[in-house]
């Protein structure tokens, strides 16, 4: 996995040193979290939601036929929805945010169809940094800490319309744990712990800009 990341540093390397050519843009879109944790018995605890990333991207076109190279700094706001039930007889939620600014680096391949559009499919790794709490207290027995960094993968597809309006849609696939959560089963203090680590894996559709 780490010559894999550092083929693909230097492929932008080379991409920025070469005479590829560079376009510039805004991106943004929605993505749904999919929470899952290794302890099976917390693991339908967890409800998805949705969530947003925006920020400026950039596509080098290299000088082969067909292929790219695409990066962006985001922001993503992912969210999750975690409910349990109470020593009363009922139910307790609680929302789970994770705030980070993601960096994909893509390679990417086009096919065109002349020159109004082309569909290209894309992957690469992505790697998070968390700007936003790191931990959170949940229901006052328990608490849910989040990773100051996470690594990722993207596999995707799209479509370029005019040369500068780009639609895509990918699968983000978390390759580590994003955060632990320390419960009580049921939410009752004086049973057993329940540990789980958690990934936030996450379908993702953007829309994008170059000018």
């Amino acid at each position: 996995m780490k010559k894999f990341f550092t083929i693909m540093l230097m492929a932008v390397a080379i991409a920025m040193s070469s005479n590829a050519q560079v376009m510039f843009g805004l991106k943004g879109g929605l993505n749904l979290t999919k929470m899952t944790v290794s302890n099976s018995n917390v693991e339908d605890m967890f409800k998805n939601k949705a969530g947003f990333f925006i920020g400026p991207t950039v596509k080098f076109k290299l000088p082969i036929v067909g292929l790219g190279i695409d990066a962006a700094a985001l922001y993503d706001q992912r969210e999750a929805e975690l409910e349990v039930d109470n020593i009363s007889g009922g139910t307790e939620t609680e929302k789970i945010k994770q705030q980070t600014i993601q960096i994909p680096i893509n390679v990417r391949y086009d096919f065109g169809l002349g020159e109004t559009a082309s569909i290209f499919i894309y992957a690469g790794p992505q790697f998070g940094f968390n700007v936003g709490d790191k931990s959170k207290d949940l229901f006052g027995v328990s608490e849910w800490t989040l990773r100051s960094s996470n690594v990722s993968a993207n596999v995707g597809l799209g479509v370029m319309l005019l040369k500068h309006l780009q639609l895509s849609a990918n699968y983000n696939i978390a390759l580590g744990k994003t955060g632990e959560v320390d419960l009580k089963q049921g939410w009752d203090v004086t049973k057993d712990t329940v540990l789980g680590k958690a990934k936030a894996n996450a379908w993702q559709i953007a829309l994008a800009y170059y000018f």
